[in-house]
């Protein structure tokens, strides 16, 4: 196996990528996937398998930094794996069954959609001072109690507990064929329908989608290591800069959280899935 410097690009790039995706809850492999086929020309079946790979280095380091500040809501986050892990595990298998661009398509859309709905959330709130209505309600009338490392109190009901688990089964199977969607369905589902606290519901989305990418990533590593050659010569020289840059971006992200406001990072999120999916349309239809 030769090691070569031609992409020690991506450790910057990394870097950036897993500080946006661990501030936000967005899954990296949104970016990761688009950059490995577009930019760097790699087949759909590598390109899937090393963001895959590369996302749960980064989530993994982002997930010990919630677990310390003790932000993660372990009931949902096991209650959401009972659906996320058994559809993944289906979506790495029979994925090869359904055409990358089909799959990409309904992705990017849905992509946009759900930052369109977390755009108009927002909105309704800044309308309606929702927030102030809902702190007052939650005094009283809340079903989740969550207190973090630093003694602040997150009180919240997660809403319609069978879209939350539809959506992790969706969002599995996604995680499973392409890489992309579980994080972005659970963060539509807790932060724009259920008006989670947006630290609390990002925590919990990375606990769910740490395990989830671990399950799903083992097939891709078994069949790079089973292939090997050119393949797995490729996938090394690429991950020996995306772990490390992953990493560090890991622990960057909670600590940007920290300074950014909820409805600041509502925002910012709903750009984002916007503007992924966006690029996601114009890159198939060139």
């Amino acid at each position: 196996m030769e090691l070569t410097m031609e992409f020690w690009y991506l450790l910057p790039i990394s870097i950036a990528i897993a500080t946006i995706a661990m501030s936000s809850g967005i899954g990296g492999a949104v970016f990761f996937s688009p950059l490995f086929m577009i930019g760097l020309g790699l087949e759909p079946k590598i390109a899937i398998g090393v963001a895959l790979i590369t996302e749960f280095f980064g989530f993994a380091s982002g997930l010990q930094a919630y677990w310390k500040a003790k932000l993660i809501d372990f009931k949902l986050g096991f209650n959401l794996l009972l659906y996320s892990i058994p559809f993944a595990i289906l979506g790495a298998i029979y994925g090869d069954l359904i055409a990358p661009l089909i799959l990409k398509t309904i992705f990017a859309i849905g992509i946009i959609f759900i930052g369109y709905q977390l755009y108009t959330s927002w909105r309704e709130e800044e309308k309606e001072k929702l927030e102030a209505a809902n702190k007052k309600e939650f005094k009283t009338n809340f079903e989740s109690s969550l207190t973090d490392a630093e003694g602040n109190v997150y009180n919240y009901t997660v809403c319609n507990k069978n879209m939350g688990r539809m959506f992790a089964a969706v969002g599995g199977a996604f995680l499973g064929m392409i890489s992309v969607g579980l994080a972005e369905l659970q963060d539509y589902h807790l932060v724009a329908k259920c008006r989670v606290p947006a630290k609390v519901a990002v925590a919990t989305s990375i606990f769910v989608v740490v395990v989830t990418v671990l399950v799903a990533s083992v097939g891709h590593i078994y069949e790079f290591a089973t292939e090997g050659g050119d393949v797995m010569n490729q996938v090394v020289n690429l991950i020996i800069f995306t772990i490390p840059g992953v990493i560090i971006g890991g622990q960057i992200g909670p600590r940007l959280q920290k300074i950014i406001p909820a409805d600041k990072m509502k925002v910012a999120i709903s750009i984002m899935f916007i503007a992924v999916g966006a690029f996601m349309l114009y890159t198939l239809i060139q």
